[in-house]
Order: structure tokens, then sequence, then C-alpha cells
């Protein structure tokens, strides 16, 4: 009996795999059939006569003609053809709405610019099922690639080619520098993409953001520093001697959100599902950025400096906006 059952498993999962493989290719042969599972052509055609025969009951409990699969049986039987002519339930199933369709086509436009993905193929197909799978035709949509993207590629080819690259950089107090930097690795935080690499105009590690680049260059220089000889914490953001320590308050389970910043010293637990952290951030540029990023999330606690220029700095921005708000 135990032989019985897996082997009745094992058919009902081959017809789970077989229909929807007969539904994407419309027709097909036995023998094509057959190919693609690595079965005989009869198991196939005794699988196709078990479909034929397969379905959902109607509301009288009963089997009538339009709650069973139908096939092409002429073709079945003259050519060795498989078409499914009637589907039940399949397509009863929950289907995206055309802008739902669109919406998801554009994210993955976006990814397949992306120079880490490598098989685009795979997103191109599933850019075609979403759009014979909605409910109607989607909006074309087109998503163009950045000059960030660029930047990325070109990061890469450098990486992989172990070239020192050159750049200038705007930093968060709104000064462009020079910087000759050995590239080591590059990664992403939500939406922004950042170099790490040995600048050498510091002598250290640092991070930069790719939108806050201009005039990429790659030299012919090689690098002077490799990734497996500096080391690199795996927090996104390296600390160093002149950064501030700031204390913020916070509710729990948003600590996750500002872990590049923590330092190693532990959440002190408060009430209400609170808890004071002590975080490292380069400059007041930065801390106000990230306050932004989590506004009515975040409450600066000390020192008492960095309170005021986040206090001073919001007011700023309320007056600007009452100035707009008044012409």
């Amino acid at each position: 009996m135990a032989n019985d059952g897996l082997h009745a498993r094992d058919k009902l999962a081959f017809l789970l795999a077989l229909v929807p493989y007969l539904m994407d290719h419309g027709h097909v042969t036995v023998v094509d059939a057959a190919r693609h599972f690595g079965v005989d052509e009869e198991q196939i055609r005794e699988s196709v006569r078990l479909i034929a025969v397969s379905g959902v009951p109607g509301e009288t409990s009963s089997y009538q003609h339009e709650d069973l699969f139908d096939i092409d049986w002429d073709s079945f039987e003259e050519n060795d053809e498989i078409v499914i002519t009637h589907l039940v339930a399949i397509d009863d199933s929950p289907r995206f709405s055309a802008r739902e369709a669109a919406a998801l086509i554009a994210g993955l436009q976006y990814l397949s610019s992306l120079p880490e993905q490598a098989d685009r193929d795979v997103l191109g197909s599933l850019m075609s099922k979403l759009a014979r799978g909605s409910t109607g035709r989607p909006s074309e949509v087109a998503v163009g690639s950045s000059s960030v993207d660029t930047a990325l590629a070109q990061i890469r080819d450098s990486v992989a080619a172990g070239h020192r690259i050159e750049f200038d950089y705007l930093n968060s107090r709104g000064e462009s520098e020079k910087r000759t930097v050995d590239p080591l690795r590059i990664q992403s935080l939500d939406q922004d993409w950042y170099l790490r690499g040995w600048d050498h105009s510091r002598q250290a590690v640092r991070t930069f953001r790719l939108d806050r680049m201009s005039t990429l260059t790659t030299t012919d220089e090689p690098i002077s520093r490799h990734a497996a000889e500096v080391p690199m914490s795996e927090s996104l953001f390296e600390s160093s001697e002149t950064d501030l320590e700031v204390v913020v308050e916070l509710p729990d389970d948003a600590i996750a959100m500002i872990a590049d910043y923590l330092t190693t010293d532990a959440p002190v637990r408060g009430r209400n599902g609170r808890s004071r952290v002590t975080l490292h951030v380069a400059h007041d540029h930065g801390l106000k950025r990230l306050i932004a990023g989590l506004s009515g999330v975040v409450t600066v606690i000390s020192p008492d400096t960095a309170k005021t220029r986040v206090a001073d700095w919001a007011q700023a921005a309320l007056d600007r906006y009452a100035e707009r708000t008044d012409r």
C-alpha cells in the first residue's frame, strides 16, 4: 500500500507540472513533451488521457462537461499532438490588474538594467508572463538608465580589472574634491549605491555614494590595496576617530533601520518599547540626513550641540515652508 501511495503522489506531482507546461506551449507533440520531462511517450499519452477526465465538480457536486478539462482529440489521436481546449479552475485564479502588471514590469525593467543582473532572459520571460496573465493589457512602460547605472558598470569593471579610479566627489557639506581611490567593493543600501575603497588622499578606507561622483575615470594604474588585505567591517559605514557620538531614542523594532550607524555599545532598553542607542556619524550633516529619513521615529537625546543643530535645521525648514505658503 505504501508503494501505491507513493506512486499516486508521484503521478499527481507529474500532472501538476504537465498542465502548466501544456498551457504555456499551446501545441505540443507527445515526442517533445516526453523529451522535456525525460519520460517515455506512452506515459505522456496516459497522463493526457487522465487530464481529460479531471476537473472540479460544479454547484450540483456532479461533473458536467464544462467542469472537466478537454483536449483536441483529433489532433491527439491522428497527429500525436496535445492541445488543451478547455481549462478548469485555473482560469479562475486571481490575476494582476493591468496597472499592477505594469508596475511590476517597470520594476523588472529596472532590475534588468543593473549590471549585476546577468540572467536577463529570466527577467524577460517573467515580464512576458505578467503581460499575458493580467486581466487587461498593461500600459507600455520603459525605465531608462541613469548616470548612476553607468558609473556602477564602470566601477564594477574597475574592481574586476584591479585598476585605480579618479573622480570629483561632492561631500555632504557641498564641497567638491578630487579623489583617487582603489575600488574594493560595491554595496547598496535601500535605493542608494556606494563604493568602498582605499582613498589615497586619506590613506584609509572610505565610503562614497555613486550619485555624488562626477568625471569618473578609470586609470591604467593598478590598485595598491586589495579587498583581502584591507580590514573592512560588514557595516557599510566605517567609523573613524573624528566621528561624532550621538545618543538617540527610538522604538525597539526600528533599531535594525540604523544598524549601519550603531557603535558596539548595547542598546539601553527603556519603557514603552523604546531604547536608547549610541550612533557614529561623520558630521552634523550626516546626522540631519539620518533624522530626516526617520522623521517621527528617532529622537536625539545627546549631546546638546547635536540636539540644537537638528532643532535649528528643522526650524529653518519650517520657516522656509511658511515663507513659500505666505506668497
